[in-house]
């Protein structure tokens, strides 16, 4: 699989705000979709997270945005595991509006490996961190 996943999407109705553009908690979903989507392509579903009892969960966001998304508009969500440290990952991202090519945001998200039971922070295993090929530039990455 890819190192940079994209992940496509079309801006729904239900998406936009009172502003006529789309809401910033949907660039929200869409990261996070894109993440569990980059995820489970390199082998590791939700299920298999609930079946090792361990898995991600978020402890920040960084968005910026830069231009806003509208109803129809088609996007794609560019993401990568920029770093994964004993207990952590940083997954960075971009959206591209594909119709010009123009970027709407970037993104990070720092992760941390939590076993479900406890909600306690772990190390991360060797089979869910070798499943991830670290990316600096991903204009490089393919």
């Amino acid at each position: 699989m890819p190192a940079v996943f994209e992940y496509p999407h079309i801006v729904r109705p239900d998406e936009i705000d009172g502003v006529g553009h789309v809401n910033n908690l949907e660039y929200v979903r869409w990261l996070q979709s894109a993440a569990v989507a980059h995820s489970t392509a390199q082998g590791w579903p939700p299920e298999a997270y609930h079946q090792l009892g361990h898995g991600w969960v978020v402890r920040s966001h960084f968005i910026e945005y830069l231009l806003p998304a509208f109803v129809n508009d088609k996007v794609v969500v560019r993401t990568w595991v920029a770093d994964m440290k004993r207990v952590t990952s940083l997954r960075k991202y971009e959206i591209i509006r594909t119709s010009d090519g123009k970027q709407l945001a970037t993104a990070a998200t720092n992760w941390a490996f939590v076993k479900f039971a406890t909600h306690q922070i772990c190390r991360v295993p060797l089979e869910v961190s070798g499943a991830f090929q670290l990316v600096q530039d991903p204009g490089s990455a393919d």
